[in-house]
């Protein structure tokens, strides 16, 4: 009797293929965080993912956040949490701790998964090569370390791809003087997006992607073009929290991104889905 198990695995491959075609060398920035970072089985399951998709020729730029540990090093030391504007407050003894958790722990460790699970990673931040120039955001009062990104020089973003390695790239960027700002790592995977002109920016995060009733998880809204995300903004059907990543979604698409995407980063395998079948998930934008 045949294997119908193996049959089908040979006819996903198959039926991937058009896709592997179609993506091979280009360019995905995507954006990982959340509580996908704290779990280790999602961790190690995206890793997979990352892997298999350098390992079919696509171009993978990961950017990352870190907030639920860096609250938990922040509450180790007894120093206070607070946001202004939707933003961490960043002063300067917060901005250390930022800095050693994202770039010290939470980089070392992908990287190292990463080169464990077979491909060759190589961590960066803002500061390296200085491909991201960040100024105080404008939101922001004196004193808080909270930046948005003036420039991009990505030179060296291309020079890794030429070797073959996956950037890992902390959300971390210096001013002109060289102090360090703390960037929201949604924003950061936009700007990284817009200035290599990638051909996707994913943001995984903890829910579906946009739904058009926030109360129900089955309404989830598949796909979009720019003026359908205004216009749901607009009548406040898009709230709270993905707000800030829908605006992030919108502003690559119109600097020439060709599609955005916001999935759960907690639905194992979410990015093979979104890049392999018809059905994606989550919620893609585009012009």
């Amino acid at each position: 009797m045949p294997d119908y198990a193996n049959t089908d695995r040979v006819k996903i491959l198959s039926e991937a293929l058009p896709y592997i075609q179609k993506f091979h060398s280009k360019i995905f920035v995507i954006k990982y965080g959340g509580s996908a970072l704290t779990n280790p089985d999602i961790e190690k399951s995206t890793i997979k993912d990352l892997v298999l998709l350098n390992s079919v020729g696509i171009k993978v730029v990961l950017t990352h956040g870190g907030g639920p540990e860096i609250n938990q090093m922040l509450t180790k030391i007894g120093k206070e949490i607070k946001f202004e504007n939707g933003l961490r407050h960043t002063d300067a003894e917060t901005m250390e701790i930022v800095e050693m958790v994202l770039h010290g722990k939470i980089q070392r460790r992908i990287v190292s998964s990463i080169n464990c699970a077979g491909a060759r990673a190589i961590g960066l931040s803002g500061r390296d090569g200085r491909i991201m120039v960040a100024e105080r955001d404008s939101r922001i009062a004196e004193g808080n370390m909270v930046g948005e990104i003036k420039t991009t020089n990505l030179a060296l973003i291309h020079e890794v791809f030429k070797l073959g390695l996956i950037p890992v790239i902390s959300s971390i960027a210096p001013n002109e003087a060289g102090e360090a700002f703390n960037i929201n790592a949604d924003t950061m995977a936009a700007e990284l997006a817009i200035g290599l002109q990638a051909d996707k920016l994913i943001l995984m995060t903890d829910i579906q992607g946009i739904l058009a009733d926030k109360n129900d998880p089955l309404s989830l809204i598949k796909e979009m073009n720019l003026e359908t995300a205004k216009g749901l903004e607009s009548k406040g059907i898009i709230q709270g929290g993905m707000i800030p990543k829908t605006d992030c979604c919108i502003k690559a698409i119109e600097h020439g991104v060709k599609e955005a995407i916001i999935l759960n980063g907690l639905k194992e395998h979410s990015l093979l889905l979104e890049t392999f079948t018809n059905e994606g998930s989550g919620t893609l934008i585009r012009n």
